[in-house]
């Protein structure tokens, strides 16, 4: 649920209002007079990007058959959008 509440009622409880964000996922629109001039809201959760190398090091590794037939199963609507296109582009005047 998003809140409006006044940038003067943010700065005097804003660590009410940070910890209702975090721990309580509630967003706020903070304004002055009419105008909204920012939004509090609970950070992003997950996996950063420079995390990518260490969660690919602790993932399975394939066979070399899985991989066979995981290139195929990858491959095959690839081609078919491939031949798709192609009949598309046929059939469209130039």
């Amino acid at each position: 649920m998003t809140h409006t509440v006044s940038m003067t009622e943010v700065s005097r409880h804003l660590s009410d209002y940070v910890n209702r964000a975090a721990y309580q996922g509630e967003h706020f629109m903070l304004s002055r007079g009419k105008k909204i001039l920012a939004e509090l809201r609970p950070a992003p959760r997950g996996r950063r990007l420079g995390e990518l190398p260490e969660i690919w090091r602790t993932l399975p590794h394939l066979s070399p058959e899985e991989a066979d037939a995981f290139l195929k199963d990858v491959k095959q609507p690839k081609d078919c959008l491939a031949r798709d296109r192609a009949v598309v582009r046929r059939r469209s005047p130039a």
